[in-house]
């Protein structure tokens, strides 16, 4: 085996926040079960990642019990289940272990969120050594504020404002900043093209 899948973050926590109705793929469950079908029938390892906040008291708070797999995504036998809490799914696991141990030379990244764990993992992997497939469209996202927008604005403001960067934006930029250098663009259609008929 020397490719694994990484789901990141796909988690009902994100559910649970106000921005959820901004999300750029609300179907991201969905997108992560089809990728994760797809390296099984392939033999591939499929590495599930959880983000947690300890103590914090908001959505990624294991004490609220919403870091957990969004609906309709289920680890199978055998198949890892990591928390983290730093912004890269390696810094605060066992991750580079398990993919050495499993003789791992490829990651597959998917998740939430796009620019930031997500992209940050490829980031990391590729310096680590690891050959990376970032899967852009089974990753999703949300507007970012600008960094000098008051802090506390609903999102109704939060979206009307033209400075806010939209999320086909932040998902063009994070692409221009991993090709060529830190990760192959791929499509899910590329690694579990659809049924046909």
């Amino acid at each position: 085996m020397n490719r694994a899948l990484l789901v990141i973050d796909v988690q009902d926590s994100f559910r649970r926040r106000p921005n959820w109705v901004a999300v750029s793929a609300p179907d991201i469950a969905a997108r992560a079960a089809r990728l994760a079908a797809a390296a099984r029938a392939a033999g591939d390892l499929v590495v599930w990642v959880l983000h947690a906040e300890p103590g914090t008291g908001n959505a990624f708070d294991p004490a609220l019990g919403h870091v957990r797999l969004m609906n309709g995504l289920a680890p199978a036998a055998g198949e890892p289940v990591m928390t983290k809490t730093s912004r890269n799914a390696f810094t605060t696991t066992g991750l580079q272990q398990l993919l050495t141990e499993r003789g791992v030379g490829e990651v597959v990244i998917c998740g939430i969120q796009t620019e930031q764990c997500c992209e940050t993992t490829a980031r990391l992997a590729a310096d680590l050594g690891y050959r990376v497939t970032f899967v852009t469209d089974a990753t999703a996202t949300f507007p970012i504020e600008h960094r000098d927008a008051p802090p506390g604005r609903p999102l109704a403001e939060i979206l009307a404002d033209p400075a806010t960067l939209p999320t086909d934006q932040i998902i063009a930029r994070t692409e221009y900043a991993l090709a060529r250098r830190f990760a192959e663009i791929a499509s899910l259609d590329d690694l579990a093209p659809a049924p046909v008929g």
